[in-house]
């Protein structure tokens, strides 16, 4: 708790000496008409009719009064200071309220952002860089350098011409290389084509493995598990964490452009999951259908949620199986994800003001 100190002597009739921890003042006047000055600017004007309560007060803070104009120009910045943070507030919230609601954007539409489709048969029917057992375009390219290298009269007279074919030597044996690499290169890629046109099972996997068609969906906490024992279909066990992706706040900007920030409410937030979690659906399936020649895939979205205990347990919120064929004819655009699940067999329990409740897992029959 702070102290205060307050002192008031008289120094002439109507008129007394104010002395507090802060500034001084002097009043003048009496009981009708009173006026104060106080170092720190402030000016106090008190008329009042003695006997009948009514007062009128006026005040005006203007600050020290500065003669020279150092100081008067210091008191300018220091309002253009004021000014310039006060500016700078009204941006920094304007760019927090834009981020919010560009993450509400995000979560509702990463199922827009698919991965190019691979065109396996166009892979396997491709050429080779160059025919087999025949010299490669770098390496020939690297020989005719050698043999057009014609050494000028220093470099003979000094022997650096020797330097150079030796140079030139080893550039034609690194072309080779490469050369060998490219073709090395074609043949695996186009063996890998055969695999996945033939249903390999193992080389599905390798393929996702090495080409990681989610990695972005990865990058907001979320966890995938791929298993299949068809070559047309393909399940996947796809960790939410929803937790980590869903704003827990509202922000909002208010009339005099100030940060507004309030808990989101339960019903705005269950909406915002559910449309997270329906737009990841659709992104898997369009991406593994890109990469793979699938009919089916099955999806099942597992979120952490309280027990009855009150500990954290991994259950299954949403199962879904896509066909390909009837998910080519939705519109990625326009369409309400959450809605778009009616399009499949699927399994969910969602009310808008609980959010998801625990479900079975779709069969896993071809569709």
């Amino acid at each position: 708790m702070g102290l205060r100190f307050r002192k008031s002597l008289k120094v002439a009739p109507g008129v007394r000496l104010n002395i507090s921890n802060k500034s001084t003042g002097l009043s003048f006047g009496g009981k009708g008409l009173r006026y104060s000055i106080n170092s720190n600017g402030r000016r106090t004007t008190s008329v009042g009719i003695p006997g009948t309560g009514i007062s009128y007060v006026t005040s005006s803070s203007n600050g020290k009064p500065y003669q020279t104009k150092s100081y008067q120009d210091l008191q300018k910045l220091k309002a253009q200071e004021k000014i310039m943070l006060k500016e700078h507030e009204q941006e920094r919230a304007k760019y927090e309220v834009e981020l919010f609601n560009n993450c509400c954007e995000i979560v509702k539409s990463i199922h827009k952002e698919c991965d190019e489709k691979v065109d396996w048969k166009n892979i396997l029917n491709s050429k080779p860089p160059y025919p087999f057992g025949e010299i490669g375009p770098k390496e020939k390219n690297a020989i005719d350098k050698y043999e057009e290298y014609k050494p000028r009269f220093f470099e003979w007279l000094f022997k650096k011409d020797e330097k150079a074919y030796i140079e030139l030597s080893n550039q034609i044996e690194q072309a080779k290389m490469e050369d060998e690499n490219l073709l090395k290169e074609w043949s695996e890629l186009t063996g890998l084509a055969k695999k996945v046109l033939d249903g390999d099972i193992h080389t599905y996997f390798r393929v996702i493995e090495e080409m990681n068609p989610l990695d972005d969906l990865s990058e907001f906490g979320s966890g995938f598990e791929f298993s299949t024992d068809d070559s047309s279909i393909m399940e996947v066990e796809f960790d939410v964490h929803s937790d980590k992706i869903i704003p827990k706040e509202e922000k909002k900007l208010t009339k005099t452009g100030k940060l507004s920030i309030k808990q989101m409410t339960k019903t705005r937030y269950f909406e915002l999951q559910q449309d997270y979690i329906c737009s990841c659906i659709l992104r898997i399936a369009r991406d593994l259908f890109a990469l793979l020649p699938l009919e089916t895939v099955f999806i099942h979205a597992y979120d952490n949620q309280l027990n009855s205990f009150g500990n954290e347990e991994r259950v299954l919120i949403l199962s879904v199986g896509i066909d390909k064929r009837i998910l080519n004819e939705l519109n990625f655009e326009d369409i309400d994800c959450s809605d778009s699940m009616s399009n499949f067999p699927h399994n969910m329990n969602f009310k808008k003001t609980k959010g998801f409740g625990a479900v079975s897992k779709v069969s896993l029959e071809p569709i």
